[in-house]
């Protein structure tokens, strides 16, 4: 066996090339190659080489630049970041026409989609193989899209005044991931208010075929996913797979970190991954319940990074922006819903957007199932559950507190004798709020004005009814008092 056969023996067929479903060695080539191969790793150390430089791979030489592939982006990367100078260097030392290694992902496995070229070479033939970007090939990299929900996009987003930076952020964050100022971003806010509906947007935006420079990998899941993988496996040891599948994607994505509270072990591989993305270019995105800084129970280190992007939370919802969300889902639902029952349930569903479509979605499927039009009646009967769950406890103290400050008058005067209009008429708008909205029997109400008699309380009721009737004005005075006591 002469000198250039044992290095093809050595190399493993690591310096084979196909040609036309041959083999074939460019024996200069592949001594080269041996060389670099062998120094580097007398310089690195036989347990460096072989956790990262091992599974190097020659493809081929095209005029000044060689050619190597590695089987995950994590390694692609980490060779480039951590021994890209000095492959060049000992490529240079074996052949000075060599100026530029180009370090990219591909093997054994994506070697039916590489495009081949005839490169002209003074020594000898060779036959360059050049990984073509192929967009089958960047979707099945996309790691954890099974769980996007197709309805959580940009598009169907209601944007208000609480939601609106949080919005800007990840939009921003979608047409350029890992730009300056960015990375990480971090959104939080409380259940309901947005958080995965914008996390799935940016995700169904980077995985998108037409998107300008084409999709980019994503990993998305929640924090408890992302925990199980990690037990799971270091179980099955293979931790290393998992670190390599984790790292090789473009943008990484947990939901509702604050589920790694007290979880020390999967925290620890959570921060090394994030500093490991980050630090080569990679967009992380995150979300959780509370700021970085209110996020008790997670090591200081991790809250530092965490906050060291872009924070943006999603605040309660305002009545304006609960309408808007009803008005734009019953647009795509297609069903005429009355301006009265979109107020009546932007006013009594006030903490959690998904109860609240939940709620329209129950009153619609009913008026599609029975063919009855929804009704403010309908909604009370139907929705009771709900209602009754986000009704808040208004006091008769609080009733007359607002309705004094409302009208400019004393609070004392609710409990006085006088009877002069401009007190009495506040008077009686309090006593048929407390009537609407607290579950006091009449004498009950009566004795909190001044220990007045039932009857009074029923005529104030009676006559603020008819007033409301005929004086839209007085009506929305009243229906004001009662949406700030509601909300």
């Amino acid at each position: 066996m002469n000198n250039d056969n044992g290095i093809e023996a050595s190399l493993d067929g690591e310096a084979r090339l196909a040609v036309g479903g041959l083999s074939q060695v460019d024996p200069q080539l592949a001594a080269q190659w041996a060389r670099v191969r062998g120094r580097l790793q007398a310089e690195v150390g036989e347990v460096e080489y072989r956790n990262w430089l091992r599974q190097m791979t020659l493809i081929g030489l095209d005029g000044d630049e060689v050619t190597v592939h590695l089987p995950t982006r994590f390694l692609r990367d980490w060779v480039r970041s951590h021994y890209g100078d000095r492959l060049g260097a000992l490529w240079q030392s074996e052949s000075p026409r060599v100026r530029r290694v180009d370090i990219r992902v591909g093997g054994a496995a994506r070697m039916a989609g590489l495009a081949e070229s005839v490169v002209a070479s003074p020594q000898a033939p060779t036959i360059e193989l050049v990984a073509a970007p192929r967009a089958e090939e960047r979707l099945e990299r996309v790691a954890e899209t099974g769980t996007l929900d197709p309805r959580y996009t940009f598009a169907n987003f209601i944007v208000g005044k609480p939601n609106a930076f949080a919005q800007a952020c990840a939009q921003r964050v979608a047409e350029r991931p890992a730009s300056p100022g960015f990375n990480p971003l971090f959104l939080y806010g409380g259940v309901g208010l947005g958080k995965t509906h914008l996390m799935h947007a940016i995700a169904w935006q980077l995985i998108d075929p037409a998107r300008p420079g084409g999709p980019v990998s994503v990993a998305y899941m929640s924090a408890e996913k992302f925990m199980y993988r990690f037990i799971a496996a270091i179980r099955s040891q293979s931790t290393m797979q998992f670190k390599e599948q984790l790292r090789s994607v473009d943008v990484l994505m947990i939901d509702d970190l604050q589920f790694l509270i007290n979880k020390d072990a999967t925290q620890d591989e959570f921060f090394h991954t994030f500093n490991a993305l980050v630090e080569t270019g990679k967009q992380i995105v995150i979300s959780a319940d509370k700021s970085p800084s209110d996020l008790s129970g997670l090591e200081e280190r991790v809250r530092t990074r965490l906050g060291s992007g872009m924070v943006a939370d999603l605040h309660a919802t305002t009545y304006e922006l609960r309408i808007s969300i009803l008005e734009a889902k019953a647009a795509q639902a297609n069903v005429a819903v009355p301006a009265k029952v979109v107020e009546f349930l932007a006013h009594k569903i006030t903490t959690n957007v998904r109860e609240l479509e939940g709620a329209l979605n129950r009153l619609v499927a009913h008026a599609n199932l029975f063919g009855q039009p929804i009704t403010l009646e309908s909604a009370h009967e139907l929705l009771h559950d709900i209602l009754k769950a986000h009704e808040r406890r208004v006091t008769i103290e609080e009733i007359q507190r607002k309705v004094a400050e409302h009208w400019n008058i004393r609070l004392t005067d609710m409990s006085s004798p006088r009877r002069a209009r401009a007190v009495a008429r506040p008077r009686q708008v309090a006593m048929y709020l407390a009537k609407q909205l607290t579950s006091r029997s009449l004498p009950e109400i009566g004795r909190k004005f001044g220990n007045r008699d039932h009857t009074t309380v029923m005529h104030a009721v009676t006559r603020i009814t008819e007033l409301m009737a005929v004086d839209p004005s007085f009506a929305d005075d009243v229906e004001l008092l009662r949406r700030m006591l509601e909300g």
